[in-house]
C-alpha cells in the first residue's frame, strides 16, 4: 500500500516509488511535479541520461523529436543519443547510418496492438494490401525495437530500451535493416521500441528504401510505427504518408490526455503528440476508409489513468473520427511504478464503456493480465 507525500492518502493504487496521487497530480501540480521529477532524474541517472530535455543559453537544436532539446558543448539531449561535441551535434544513434536498435521476425499473425484490424493478422484490405483474405500464416512482420524515447515513462512495460540508449549499440545503418526484408515471406515492418521518435531519419530511410523495392518488385509491403506520437511535426506526417501508400498503420501510445499526468508520468508534456495525432487524423486518416491509418491506445495504470483520463482521450479522438480504433491496455507492474497491481477487470470494463461513449471501435488488450 502506497502513500501519497502530498494529501498523506494511503491505498494500493497510490505509487509509493512515484510518491504522489492522481488527485494531488491533478489538483496540487507544482508540488507533484517536485516529487515526480525528482523520481525521473533519479532514475535516468542510472542510465546515464538527462533529468529533463535541455534548453542550455548558446547551445545547438536537435529538431528530431518534439522535445526540440537545445545542447551546450559537451552535453546531450533527451534521448542519449545526441551531443554537442566542440560545437557540433554528433549523432550516435538515429541518423541513416548508425540506428540504435534491435530487429527480430515475428511471424503472423502477430500479438501487436493493432492485430484486430491488420491486414497481416485478418485479412483487411486484400487483395491490395494483404496477400491472404485471413491471417497471413508463413509470413513474417520485421520487428524493430528503437533504443531511445522522447518520454521517460515511469511504468515503462519495456523500460530495457534504456539500455540501449546507454551502450549506444547495436548498430544498424538503414540499408542493412531494409535488407532484412529482402525475403519475400516478409510482408511488413513495424517500427516500435522505445519509440521511433528519436530515430525517425533512420526509420523513414528504411521505409524510403523498402517502398521502392516493393513498387519495383509489384510487391505488399506494409509499413507500420507504434509511436509516443512525440516528434518532429514534418517527420511525422512522412511516416503516416508511407503507412497510407503501403497499407501501414501508425498507433498512437496516448498516455494520457491531462498534460499534468503525462509530466508527472512521462517527464514530458503532451501537447505535441496530441497535435500531431489530429494533424495526421484531419489531413490523411480519411483518405483510406476501407482500411484504418490511423489508431491509438492506452495503458490502463491502475490509480492514474482512469476512467476519467479514458474519457477525455476519447472525446478527443472522436471530434477527429470516430471510427479511429482505440485499444485499451491492461498493465503489468514494470520499471519504476512495479509497485502497483495489475489492472483489474473492473477499471477495464468502466474506461471501456466511457469510451464507448464517444468511440465506435474499442477494445481491450493483454486481457489475461487483467486481475
Amino acid at each position: 500500500m502506497g502513500k501519497c507525500q502530498i494529501c498523506g492518502e494511503k491505498a494500493v493504487t497510490i505509487s509509493e516509488n512515484l510518491g504522489v496521487c492522481v488527485k494531488c497530480i491533478r489538483g496540487k501540480p507544482e508540488r507533484a511535479f517536485e516529487i515526480t521529477g525528482n523520481v525521473h532524474a533519479k532514475s535516468r541517472a542510472v542510465f546515464g541520461l538527462a533529468s529533463e530535455p535541455p534548453k542550455d543559453a548558446g547551445g545547438l537544436p536537435c529538431g528530431v523529436c518534439a522535445n526540440d532539446c537545445v545542447i551546450s558543448a559537451g552535453n546531450s539531449g533527451f534521448c542519449g543519443l545526441v551531443r554537442n561535441v566542440g560545437g557540433r551535434l554528433v549523432r550516435f544513434g538515429g541518423s541513416t547510418e548508425r540506428g540504435i536498435l534491435e530487429w527480430y521476425y515475428d511471424g503472423l499473425p502477430t500479438n501487436c496492438v493493432s492485430w484486430w484490424f491488420c491486414p497481416g493478422c485478418t485479412g483487411r484490405g486484400y487483395p491490395k494490401y494483404a496477400y491472404k483474405p485471413e491471417a497471413e500464416h508463413g509470413y513474417s512482420n520485421l520487428a524493430v525495437f528503437y533504443g531511445a524515447y522522447s518520454y521517460d515513462c515511469l511504468f515503462c512495460q519495456n523500460w530495457h530500451y534504456r539500455k540501449l540508449s546507454a551502450k549506444q549499440k547495436p548498430v544498424v545503418s538503414a540499408e542493412a535493416l531494409a535488407a532484412k526484408t529482402d525475403d519475400k515471406h516478409v510482408s511488413c515492418v513495424c517500427f516500435f521500441g522505445g519509440d521511433p521518435s528519436p530515430q525517425m531519419p533512420h526509420s523513414l530511410e528504411v521505409s524510403r528504401i523498402v517502398t521502392e523495392k516493393a513498387r519495383a518488385e509489384k510487391r505488399i509491403f506494409r509499413i507500420c510505427w507504434e509511436t509516443n506520437g512525440n516528434m518532429n511535426a514534418k517527420l511525422g506526417e512522412k511516416a503516416a504518408e508511407y503507412a497510407l501508400e503501403s497499407g501501414g498503420n501508425i498507433k498512437f501510445d496516448l498516455k494520457a490526455f491531462s498534460e499534468k499526468l503525462n509530466v508527472a508520468l512521462c517527464g514530458v508534456s503532451n501537447n505535441s503528440t496530441l497535435a500531431n495525432f489530429k494533424t495526421i487524423g484531419e489531413r490523411l486518416h480519411k483518405q483510406r476508409v476501407e482500411l484504418p491509418l490511423l489508431s491509438a491506445s492506452t495503458l490502463l495504470v491502475p490509480g492514474y489513468i482512469d476512467a476519467e483520463e479514458v474519457e477525455d482521450i476519447a472525446k478527443f479522438i472522436s471530434e477527429i473520427d470516430p471510427n479511429i480504433p482505440y485499444t485499451l491496455l491492461a498493465f503489468y507492474p514494470r520499471y519504476v511504478m512495479n509497485d502497483l497491481p495489475t489492472t483489474s477487470r473492473k477499471q477495464a470494463s468502466e474506461c471501456q464503456k466511457v469510451a464507448e461513449k464517444h468511440l465506435k471501435n474499442t477494445r481491450i488488450g493483454n486481457i489475461h493480465l487483467l486481475s
